[in-house]
């Protein structure tokens, strides 16, 4: 029987009027009431036995229910035994961990407890248990159930292997042996890692899966900090080889990824949750986008530069993808085979996409819809291939499926797991892959079903059986192209089977005939081993070993056409020592091929950078060489790279180095791309760079840099860099008025160079435009010693952007006397100047203080702040600011619950009054809409691009605009930025760098902020899109507006 879902306690979460399920809930209702007279209910949670034959599923399939509750409840993680048998882990204690206490919660649910759990069983015992079901009649239903292990706590992840079963339980990689397969722990677990983050139970380490190497590897979401045996890192890619105990974050960054899989050629695909992508393409040693400034930079902060998501085309569905996978079996016609699919979370169904190869990367593109649920309950978590190549996927099932109150009664009576297939595909008799002779798991090494293939590989890698080598190393030999795949089957097990020391060592000859192979997946993988071989040795032998084969690998550089096995080279330079290194990443940048990549030539650089520091001498040798100079690849990825990298070390040593490159340059063109690169180097230097995800103030962990702090850089840069200054100092000799060295010198503490910007910027004699350049010079390095001057002059009058500008440096340089100065400024002066000056007064609480003040005694109107600015003063959190603005304007607060919905309800009846015009609409959007939004190419960009976005849902649209705090995407958050000397600053984070913060606030104005001085970033829920927008409209305007945009684009002629 269906659980009743309106209990007390889920009564009493919709009861707060402030809360968002409040609003739906009733919103809910309402539209039940009003829509049903039309004939259309919206779907809530079928029972289990009517959901599946209330799904779509496209032609030739069907989908069938597996299991559900109350066998089943919260599966997160399914996949099958050697057995046959269907394993699932049910997250019962979601989202809160057994038996610790939390200490502190941010706003994005990041929490801190009082303290690290033990693993089982000596730890907190918990609702989460691995549960075993199994189809014992053949009709396709699981009847029975049974736990291998419960009292779990948190835990997200399985999969087999030698001899037992690996188990996430955050913060722990646990192992169950279970040798003898009667389905108990042998023991207790062997906990083989500790470490990963617990901050946000919703991104948790998942998606175990052992890949063509052998190796066990694994993701971690977003918003929680792992650290592993000193390895420090976010959401990314990592791997664990049990039997050498070694553990290697294998790529960083990515989106909340639930999901991972190997296609036929070994690349590796990670799901993600950031809309308009599918999917992570992650190599070995990459770096991948995230949402820095909710998550956190690069661990590396010389990577100066990153992967984004594999580029997806009419993207379909919702914004998360899990259980994302290749399908590679011949049970589906053939069409499918190769693509990529993906469970929806938010599309409430299962899609595929076709993968494009594109250089040494992919692109994607949405194939199709294979199941929808036709319920909004539904809410895909994992999907996995059956023995017999049909697809299952598990079903969370719950009402919400955004991340809960942690305090809230969560739903933890249901869950569902179904299976798609051909329509009328038979059944086969299973075969149990342990119970298989060695030889006869060789032969299901030429399966098309790569869940044979796998079990195949994995059950040899755990025999370690020698008497298949021969048959294994005669695959290797040159293939006819039908045989090639076995050949990389044959290289994947050989390794999987720890052989590939003693075979190489044997055959000396052998690595030379796979870097020649014709297959480029042999070539690739080969180069991988090669540079793992080296990587990963534990002992000089083992090392001296394998460096006799880097040779080999320099000359494939330089004759490797191939993009896939060129990007494995240079994943591999990054792995070896510094001179070999150095030298691969050389022959590949001399190739005029790559420059356009996606991926290798940041994988060159990548590669260059890890060894730079150590070899600086041959990094110069090799890319700042006369003959470097010529090259295009060089002169545009590398080379001004290696000068931001040796300043922003900031060693006595690395500016040596520096000094010198910049005196490779050839002519006056490439001084100034060097100058560029210096200065960029050269601000890192006021910051300081600590990982991790704190949970309040900056989450990139900028750190403050105060007066003292910052002064001792310069006395340090002064002392080291006499060669770079006196390089600089004959330069400038012949080019006074260079804003970049005027900057750069500036940065070395040179007094001279201070007072040649302040004398360019205050002659009036020269060009608006000399001046402005001179005065962003100021902005970014000047000093108090500056604002006396640029103060006298605003006063007396000074062309507009001249006066601009000056604001910008006295907001910089900010101090009392600025302060003082400026409110008169705003009473006094230039009424075009006066929005910029508010700006600046209202971004200090002394000020602000001293601006309410004259509005109390009538000197200035109460007109003179909107109500987003109402809302700014609140930040200062200073009661003389919080009474005024009370006795002056009332309370700033958004509406209630009940207040929007009310107005939904009267804007949706005049909606339905009559027909709007969207040609009116759109001078509509035009006046309101269209300073933050973009919609059929016109507007801007402050807010999201409305081309592409949910027009059609006339509620949902509505819902945004008159609640738009209701739900904010990440990449419009509005931002609060404090600075060290108090300023307050308020917009969307629209560029973070090495150096600086950049804000977009509600009109369309860049706020640049350098790095080291931002004292705290946070993230606000209140959205920049203000409240009331339509109030003004009369009801024929709104059906004018709505018209416009829930219109089509104009064809284009």
């Amino acid at each position: 029987m269906r659980p009743n879902r309106t209990d007390s306690a889920s009564r009493r979460l919709l009861s707060s009027p402030f809360s968002l399920f409040a609003l739906k809930a009733k919103l809910a209702v309402w539209l039940t009431a009003t829509l049903c007279s039309g004939g259309y209910i919206l779907a809530q949670g079928y029972p289990a036995e009517e959901a599946a034959g209330k799904m779509w599923v496209t032609d030739g399939f069907e989908v069938q229910l597996v299991a559900s509750e109350p066998q089943v409840r919260q599966p997160v993680s399914i996949d099958f035994d050697n057995k046959g048998r269907l394993w699932v882990m049910e997250y019962l204690q979601y989202p809160n961990p057994a038996g610790l206490e939390r200490v502190k919660v941010d706003r994005y649910s990041r929490t801190t407890y009082d303290r690290v759990p033990e693993p089982p069983p000596h730890g907190p015992r918990g609702a989460d248990r691995l549960t075993i079901l199994e189809d014992k009649d053949g009709d396709g239903i699981c009847e029975s159930a049974k736990d291998f292990v419960d009292g779990l706590n948190l835990a997200t992840g399985f999969t087999f292997g030698n001899g037992g079963v690996y188990v996430l339980q955050t913060p722990y990689l646990l192992f169950y042996p279970d040798r003898n397969q009667d389905d108990v722990p042998d023991s207790d677990p062997e906990v083989l890692l500790s470490g990963f983050g617990m901050e946000d139970t919703s991104s948790l380490a998942n998606s175990l899966m052992f890949g063509p190497d052998g190796w066990l590897y694994g993701t971690q979401g977003t918003n929680i900090q792992a650290n592993i045996r000193g390895v420090q890192f976010e959401q990314g890619v990592w791997r664990y080889h049990h039997a050498r105990d070694q553990f290697e974050l294998f790529c960083e960054g990515g989106g909340n990824s639930w999901g991972l899989d190997f296609d036929a050629a070994g690349n590796l695909f990670y799901s993600t949750n950031h809309g308009g992508y599918v999917m992570h393409h992650g190599v070995q040693g990459a770096y991948l986008e995230k949402a820095f400034a909710k998550h956190g930079e690069l661990h590396n902060p010389f990577a100066f530069g990153y992967f984004k998501h594999v580029p997806h085309e009419n993207f379909q569905g919702g914004h998360v993808t899990v259980g994302g996978l290749v399908y590679q079996a011949d049970a589906f016609p053939a069409k499918y085979r190769g693509k990529y699919f993906g469970a929806d979370t938010l599309g409430h169904g299962v899609y595929f996409n076709d993968v494009i190869t594109d250089g040494a990367t992919f692109k994607t593109a949405f194939a199709d819809k294979l199941v929808l649920a036709n319920d909004t309950w539904c809410a895909p978590s994992d999907m996995t291939m059956g023995p017999d190549g049909t697809l299952y996927f598990c079903d969370w099932h719950d009402q919400r499926t955004a991340h809960p109150d942690p305090d809230a009664d969560w739903d933890k009576s249901n869950g569902r797991i179904y299976r798609i297939s051909p329509v009328g595909m038979k059944s086969t008799e299973h075969q149990n892959p342990a119970e298989q002779s060695s030889a006869e798991l060789i032969e299901w090494l030429k399966s098309d079903n790569s869940w044979m293939v796998r079990r195949a590989r994995l059950e040899l890698a755990s025999r370690k059986d020698q008497t298949v080598e021969p048959t294994l190393l005669s695959w290797l030999k040159e293939p006819t192209p039908e045989k090639s795949t076995l050949a990389r089957e044959a290289l994947w097990t050989l390794y999987s089977m720890d052989a590939w020391p003693r075979i190489t060592e044997t055959d000396p000859e052998l690595i030379n005939r796979l870097l020649t192979h014709s297959d480029p997946v042999i070539r690739t993988w080969t180069v991988r081993f090669v540079g793992d071989q080296y990587h990963l040795a534990k002992t000089e032998p083992e090392a001296i070993t394998a460096s006799k084969y880097l040779p080999q690998l320099i000359l494939l550089a330089e004759q490797e056409m191939d993009p896939v096995v060129v990007s494995q080279l240079a994943c591999t330079a990054k792995r070896i020592p510094a001179e070999p290194g150095l030298q691969l990443a050389s022959r590949i940048a001399s190739r005029m091929n790559i420059l356009t990549d996606a991926y290798i030539p940041l994988l060159v650089w990548w590669a260059v950078e890890e060894h730079a520091m150590e070899a600086p001498e041959l990094a110069l040798q090799l890319f700042a060489s006369p003959k470097a100079w010529e090259n295009e690849f060089v002169r545009t990825i590398l080379i001004g790279r290696l000068m931001r990298r040796f300043a922003g070390e900031g060693s006595s040593q690395s500016l040596h180095v520096a000094a010198h490159l910049f005196n490779t340059a050839p002519d006056a063109k490439s001084q100034q791309q060097l100058l560029a690169e210096l200065n960029s180097g050269l601000k890192m230097l006021g910051k300081e760079q600590i990982s991790g995800l704190p949970l309040t103030g900056f989450f990139n962990q900028v750190a403050v840099v105060k007066q003292e702090e910052a002064e001792a850089v310069a006395v340090k840069l002064e002392s080291q860099a006499t060669e770079l200054s006196q390089t600089l100092q004959r330069i400038w000799e012949a080019d006074r008025r260079n804003p970049l060295l005027l900057e750069i010198l500036i940065r070395l503490s040179s007094d001279e160079a201070l007072q040649q910007a302040l004398q360019l910027a205050t002659n009036q004699s020269l060009s608006v435009e000399d001046r402005i350049a001179a005065l962003t010079v100021l902005e970014q390095v000047g000093d108090e010693r500056v604002t006396a001057p640029l103060l006298n002059l605003i006063q007396s009058g000074e062309p507009e952007p001249v006066a601009l500008k000056m604001l910008d440096v006295l907001a910089r340089h900010y101090s009392e006397e600025v302060g003082d100065k400026l409110l008169t400024l705003y009473q006094e002066g230039d009424p075009n100047l006066k929005p910029s000056v508010l700006t600046i007064l209202i971004a200090h609480p002394e000020t602000t203080l001293s601006l309410l003040r004259l509005v109390d005694q009538q000197e200035l109107p109460d007109s003179l702040l909107t109500t987003e600015q109402l809302r700014q003063l609140a930040l200062h959190n200073m009661s003389d600011i919080d009474d005024l603005v009370r006795k002056h304007w009332g309370s700033i607060q958004a509406g209630t619950a009940e207040e929007k919905l009310a107005e939904i309800r009267r804007i949706m009846n005049d909606l339905r009054a009559a027909e709007g015009n969207p040609e009116q609409g759109k001078t509509i959007y035009k006046k309101i809409c269209a300073n933050c939004h973009k919609l059929f190419g016109e507007g801007n960009v402050v807010g999201p691009d409305l081309t592409r976005a949910n027009r059609h849902d006339q509620l949902f649209l509505l819902t945004s605009i008159i609640d738009p705090s209701v739900q904010i995407r990440k990449e419009y958050l509005r931002y609060v930025l404090v600075t060290t000397g108090g300023r307050l600053a308020v917009g969307l984070l629209v560029e973070e760098t090495d150096s600086q913060i950049t804000l977009l606030d509600e009109k369309n104005q860049k706020i640049v902020i350098p790095a080291e001085e931002v004292d705290e970033l946070t993230a606000s829920n209140i959205s920049l899109m203000p409240e009331n927008l339509l109030k003004p409209l009369s009801p024929q305007e709104l059906r004018d507006l709505y018209a416009y945009l829930q219109s089509k684009p104009e064809p284009q002629p």
